[in-house]
């Protein structure tokens, strides 16, 4: 029993120390340049939700420190985002901030749920070709959104868009002492400031909080009124803020090489939501872009995380005047590189080689993805066409020989392959009807019944054979298929010749 509870206990220290301090200095830096490029977008995202930028960084503060703790995935980034912040836009227009919030609690709690239901697994459903369609459109919308910071701008923005962008991809070639994208936030802003260069800046973006953020319960009627302007909005949350996790979190898992906990990463994400719900932020979810940023400037354990939100934290209340004075264009420049790391370059190079099929779904998720704004609805999309394009695969697979014995007179017909509602009609055309024989078997020992398309299929077949006056015998039914005829089918009904 001592050695039981020393082995556990050494176990858990390997996981501590694997999770929180194998790649410390690393970590340290990269959650610094993530924790500086989270300002703006939580700013942007709160502007898109229709709040004050406040609720957009307090969220990504709270939401980052206790995903660091609580998260299934060390090294990814979790924050206010643009995918969350879209499903807020009319809740917000119509009821208010404190509705926001009370949708936010109840996201959370529904996620706890999903996270203790072990739902995650579900994940396995999603092909791959969704997931890299997803990511793709992902890449094209963190790049379009960096156009309105290039548009009718002074000409000093794209020189030092130009050159921070030369720095994070040359400087590594001499060094990785620092983190590349660190190093250009800092030489731009050194040099908009000394130089006094006019460019747009992130206090330009909005104003900057002051104070820590105040536990306080949304001021609302808690009534099942609330409840139904809430719930739609909170379900919805919930799903998409889990889906874009687990696919961040699927995302770092390919790029480091390490495993995830699914399940503990929608607990941590619901916990995450219940708590900024609580002291005035707004839902958020993973982040696949940030977490490019985070492993690409070598972040790896739950320590990049957690410095990333408290870097955050520390940056707007104690270098509030530093940093509104960063100049855009650098940050333009990291989301750029963010861009072109998180697309998926290879599912277009190698397009000649991938089935047409898995190429089709990946650039209609995708492209779904870009033109709507809406993840969830490219998602489901391409989940749709991959069922679809499967289903008729499988359809293809239905093989039924023919053999003829006892004089000429008996035809016993050998069914493989799964019997639905997609390959009823490839089920049906294997049978010759004009055939005149007295008896016909029907053999199924390799096949499968789906559902009650195939058995009305099952139906139609033995009653044809017997109108046209033929003794008709179905074998080889296993227990599921047997179970499933018993209940549906018809032919063995007295009636069933004259239906």
């Amino acid at each position: 029993m001592n050695n039981s509870n020393f082995n556990l206990r050494s176990l858990n220290l390997r996981a501590l120390k694997r999770d929180w301090w194998s790649n410390p200095r690393a970590d340290l830096l990269a959650g610094a340049v993530v924790g500086l490029a989270l300002i703006p977008e939580a700013i942007a995202f709160s502007i898109i939700a229709g709040v004050d930028p406040k609720v957009g960084l307090y969220a990504s503060f709270i939401i980052a420190v206790v995903t660091a703790f609580l998260g299934g995935r060390p090294g990814s980034i979790s924050a206010a985002t643009g995918a969350m912040a879209l499903l807020m836009i009319d809740l917000v227009r119509d009821y208010g901030l404190e509705y926001l919030l009370v949708a936010t609690l109840l996201c959370g709690v529904f996620q706890v749920i999903f996270g203790l239901l072990r739902l995650a697994r579900q994940m396995r459903y999603v092909p791959r070709a969704v997931m890299v369609g997803y990511i793709n459109a992902l890449a094209v919308l963190i790049f379009l959104a960096q156009l309105p910071q290039l548009t009718n701008v002074p000409f000093a923005v794209y020189v030092m868009t130009a050159l921070s962008l030369a720095i994070i991809y040359i400087l590594p070639r001499f060094t990785k002492a620092l983190p590349s994208p660190l190093v250009a936030l800092f030489v731009m802003t050194v040099a908009a400031i000394f130089l006094g260069i006019d460019v747009p800046t992130v206090g330009d973006m909005g104003e900057l909080p002051t104070t820590l953020p105040i536990f306080a319960l949304p001021q609302v009627p808690w009534s099942l009124e609330t409840l139904r302007i809430v719930l739609p909005t909170s379900l919805t949350m919930a799903v998409v803020g889990l889906l874009a996790s687990f696919l961040t979190a699927s995302l770092v898992d390919e790029l480091t090489d390490t495993p995830s906990d699914k399940n503990r990463e929608a607990k941590g994400q619901g916990i995450a939501n219940i708590i900024t719900s609580f002291f005035g932020g707004m839902a958020g979810c993973g982040m696949i872009g940030q977490s490019v940023i985070n492993v690409q400037s070598g972040g790896r354990g739950r320590l990049s995380t957690l410095c990333a939100g408290m870097f955050l934290l520390f940056a707007i209340l104690v270098l509030s005047r530093w940093v509104q004075q960063m100049p855009m264009a650098a940050l333009v420049a990291v989301m750029i590189m963010v861009s072109i790391g998180t697309f998926r370059w290879a599912s277009f190079r190698d397009i000649a080689k991938i089935p047409r099929t898995e190429t089709a779904v990946m650039l209609t998720t995708m492209l779904v993805t870009i033109f709507t704004r809406n993840f969830a609805l490219g998602v489901a999309t391409g989940i749709v066409m991959s069922t679809v394009f499967f289903s008729r695969k499988i359809a293809q697979l239905v093989f039924v020989d023919k053999v003829l014995r006892d004089d000429d007179r008996h035809r016993v017909y050998s069914v493989s392959g799964q019997i639905f509602f997609v390959s009823i009609e490839e089920f049906l055309d294997a049978f010759d009807f004009e055939e005149f024989v007295d008896r016909i078997t029907i053999d199924l020992t390799h096949a499968h019944l789906w559902d009650q398309g195939a058995v009305a299929a099952l139906d139609k077949v033995v009653n044809k054979f017997r109108r046209a006056g033929a003794e008709v015998e179905v074998v080889g039914l296993n227990a599921a298929s047997a179970t499933l005829v018993n209940k549906l089918a018809i032919h063995s009904q007295p009636s069933a010749l004259q239906d």
